[in-house]
């Protein structure tokens, strides 16, 4: 799995019935990740938290897609503990988990760790994510030990960033962006197409190496 790669269409039994992967994530964007097993105590939090913020998703035109190698009834059950847990979830489940005993996804989109590669039939799926475009291909990837839970709040801060430059293609986000603050505007937009670009505004930053790269805007 690479960014840019196109995630192949496939098929698989989730909690919330058969997925076809093509067919489930139409015109959206995916957030797919992976956890290491039910019934544990950091995937709890994750999967919680994520669910908490389905409405943050949803706006963002983005869907949730978990996986593990536990079979289905397992995620059936685990879902009563994460909603014990995690009080603002309120009515269903907000997204499917796909049960992947066989361990055929996993292996195929690379969740599953170097010490585990050839231990397929006991190893457990990494903290895989991956954020996959309407046009079904990897735009981010974030890829964390089992030891270690993801920042929800990072996967949206990616999410804007991510969108934001699929729909303006003219600039780039800078170190712990959030959306309202400057953009970087991008080496290959000429000077003298800037107020076109831009018509509310923009900013230069000359520097000692006299090379005109720095250029910022809030107009987006």
């Amino acid at each position: 799995m690479r960014l840019g790669s196109i995630v192949a269409d496939f098929t698989a039994e989730s909690t919330q019935g058969p997925i076809s992967f093509y067919n489930w994530i139409g015109d959206s964007w995916c957030l797919f990740f992976s956890h290491p097993a039910d019934f544990t105590p950091v995937c709890t939090t994750e999967l919680g938290k994520l669910a908490v913020l389905s409405d943050e998703f949803k706006k963002r035109n983005v869907k949730l897609l978990g996986l593990s190698c536990d079979k289905i009834e397992s995620h059936l059950n685990w879902i009563e503990d994460i909603k014990s847990y995690c009080h603002d979830i309120k009515g269903e489940f907000p997204y499917p988990i796909i049960g992947d005993s066989k361990r055929e996804l996993a292996v195929k989109l690379n969740m599953i760790s170097e010490e585990d590669k050839d231990n397929l039939d006991y190893a457990m799926t990494i903290r895989s994510l991956y954020i996959i475009g309407p046009d079904k291909r990897i735009k981010l990837m974030m890829i964390y030990p089992t030891s270690t839970g993801r920042n929800t709040q990072e996967i949206l801060r990616c999410i804007d960033s991510l969108q934001l430059v699929h729909k303006l293609k003219t600039v780039a986000t800078p170190a712990n962006w959030v959306p309202g603050e400057k953009v970087m505007i991008l080496p290959s937009v000429k000077d003298e197409d800037l107020d076109e670009l831009f018509p509310n505004g923009h900013d230069k930053c000359a520097m000692p190496s006299k090379v005109n790269y720095l250029r910022t805007t809030t107009d987006y």
